[in-house]
């Protein structure tokens, strides 16, 4: 099938990106990493030893580089709807994460320990109908925000993907209220023309 010129435009704007490049050099799965990278480095959300769940993991960028983070005594679990190749060091589950089985079964290998970090970098399927597209982006974030408040030790750290329009700021209030702060942070490997920003909740007050 012969390619359009949107997907031949969005081609050469993807291998001529830094941070493919720099993914590609770095033994990255995806530039995504960079995104987590450079907010870890400003709030400090990781540290040797942490137990971490990573929603919405495939490639498994971000479970890479929390593994080598967390190191020997830490423990990542991913979890996403896509095959994932095994990483060393993370648990790897597969599932849909919108269905009450799958969750029960993250729930289930965590084997009730307490988690310090929840990453969600999890987007639905863009449909092209902003509205739907922007009401499927915000469930899912809320989705994280209940999981990590089911599993969050008190003082531990929320990451979660948002994309801005309805339903955002009820979702920012909603964390102010969960955490003892709330950071809105735009990576320098977010492309500009995208709505995404990433809710960093730090200081879970404990609770559902």
């Amino acid at each position: 099938m012969a390619r359009t010129k949107s997907s031949k435009a969005w081609l050469a704007e993807h291998f001529s990106d830094e941070f493919v490049k720099r993914a590609q050099q770095d033994g990255f799965r995806s530039r995504a990493v960079y995104k987590l990278e450079e907010i870890d480095r400003r709030d400090h959300l990781l540290r040797p030893g942490m137990v971490v769940v990573d929603l919405g993991a495939a490639p498994g960028g971000w479970s890479q580089y929390v593994a080598g983070r967390v190191g020997t005594a830490g423990r990542v679990v991913a979890l996403d709807i896509l095959p994932m190749e095994p990483l060393a060091a993370v648990d790897t589950l597969q599932g849909d994460f919108t269905e009450k089985s799958v969750l029960d079964q993250l729930l289930e290998h965590l084997q009730g320990r307490p988690v310090d970090l929840v990453i969600s970098d999890m987007a639905p399927n863009i449909s092209g109908v902003g509205v739907a597209d922007q009401a499927r982006a915000m469930y899912l974030a809320e989705l994280a925000l209940d999981f990590a408040a089911q599993v969050l030790r008190p003082g531990g750290d929320l990451l979660v993907k948002v994309f801005q329009g309805s339903g955002y700021g009820e979702l920012h209030q909603d964390m102010r209220g969960r955490f003892e702060r709330v950071l809105v942070r735009k990576p320098r490997a977010s492309r500009a023309r995208s709505r995404e920003v990433y809710l960093a909740g730090k200081g879970f007050r404990g609770g559902n």
